[in-house]
């Protein structure tokens, strides 16, 4: 019998064992003797594993996963602020101009910004960001295109897109437009980028408005295509292989894909939040999933007024959309775990500031959640309806109505 307990005991100890590999992360040291996350096994919806690079965030089905991206270009955030974001996250980036007005120029922002991140948790990732369309003038190296300056830099002048009636360089509100046509300029943006990432001690970056202005000249759109999957992959290189690199808006274009590591879907206007797309964009996130890239549903509930969305486009500060932002959440919130895979995560709010929604406590998206016990299901191919079961909650969601109901449990 004290055998037979022996055993029995050791049996035990050996299913806890198991069990505690299973739950747990373990913490390994690199070649460089920095640590690393050994991630947990996650399961795509397909059955097969998700293969989480070692250099991607922690994620968990524990809460609603959560990515944020913010700025503020007159400041950095309070000790408080920085507290309240890292409780809630493991994946951030910081926007394109933050802290420009305090301390000059936006790599700055980011550098300092990311080690008062780290300071209080170290695991955490941090995206630095870039422009590949825009040439926004708020880091040190695109400070001279601006209007005032970009006539005394021909050599900046020529990375930009003229017209070809007028000679005048495309503009919107000032802002110029990069040629990814020409090669010098594509050469001259990665090693810009790479050094942003490196000033900025960024754990990657996030590149927004991947289009290119491929609509300035469609009778080019191969050209323009292949252009800038060429650069993106050389940013990849050029990053390193233990580096982030998010695309906004990629995860349809076939050049750029192979590049990334994580792709956006943002919904920035109706017709990105419409049922066809909707559906469309889960297909997408289950396709990413299967290819071991990450994806971040970003919902901004100014899409729903046409105003505000309008206020934003245009840089006015604009109202507050806090409000509304509390009445959508739980549609929004059941659009996003209808869809979610491992390394899905959910930014959501009314625009990209620090003031439009990072800071807003919504404790539906802290709220236990558990693991999806299966894919998405539809009421029948005619309908709009869909539902989904996680361990302790059931989703349900009409796209048609934009209508949805999280059950907690």
């Amino acid at each position: 019998m004290m055998i037979q307990n022996i055993k029995n005991n050791i049996t035990v100890l050996l299913l806890l064992l198991l069990c505690g590999a299973c739950s747990v992360s373990k913490i390994n040291k690199n070649a460089e003797g920095t640590t690393q996350q050994e991630h947990k096994t996650f399961y795509v919806t397909d059955g097969t594993e998700f293969k989480a690079q070692e250099f991607y965030p922690k994620f968990s089905w524990e809460v609603t996963p959560q990515y944020f991206m913010f700025g503020d270009g007159t400041r950095l955030l309070t000790s408080k602020e920085v507290k309240t974001i890292a409780n809630k996250a493991d994946f951030i980036c910081i926007e394109k101009n933050h802290a420009c007005k305090s301390l000059k120029f936006a790599e700055i922002g980011a550098k300092q910004e990311i080690a008062n991140f780290k300071a209080i948790k170290p695991s955490i990732k941090a995206l630095y960001y870039f422009n590949s369309a825009y040439a926004w003038p708020f880091t040190s190296y695109n400070q001279n295109f601006t209007k005032n300056k970009i006539k005394n830099y021909p050599e900046l002048e020529k990375f930009l897109i003229h017209n070809k009636e007028t000679g005048e360089l495309e503009h919107r509100n000032n802002t110029f437009y990069f040629d990814v046509l020409n090669p010098e300029f594509r050469a001259w943006w990665v090693k810009t980028v790479v050094q942003g990432v490196k000033d900025s001690d960024a754990d990657g970056v996030f590149i927004d408005q991947m289009h290119a202005f491929v609509w300035l000249r469609n009778s080019q759109t191969k050209e323009v295509e292949a252009a800038m999957g060429e650069m993106m992959m050389n940013l990849k290189i050029g990053l390193g292989p233990d580096r982030i690199l998010l695309g906004n808006n990629a995860s349809h274009v076939e050049e750029v894909f192979p590049a990334i590591d994580a792709a956006m879907f943002e919904h920035y206007n109706e017709k990105a939040l419409a049922k066809e797309n909707l559906l469309k964009e889960w297909g997408y996130m289950l396709a990413n999933a299967k290819a071991g890239k990450m994806s971040i549903f970003r919902i901004g509930v100014e899409a729903e007024i046409e105003e505000a969305s309008q206020t934003l486009i245009k840089g006015s500060r604009g109202e507050s959309l806090e409000e509304l932002s509390k009445e959508r959440l739980e549609y929004y919130q059941a659009c996003f775990l209808i869809g979610a895979q491992p390394y899905s995560y959910f930014q959501y709010g009314w625009g990209w500031r620090l003031s439009t929604g990072p800071l807003v406590e919504y404790p539906e998206l802290l709220k236990p959640l558990g693991a999806p016990k299966g894919a998405f299901s539809r009421l029948n191919k005619d309908s709009w309806e869909f539902t989904r079961e996680f361990e302790h909650a059931k989703v349900w969601v009409d796209t048609e109505k934009k209508e949805a109901k999280i059950t907690w449990f």
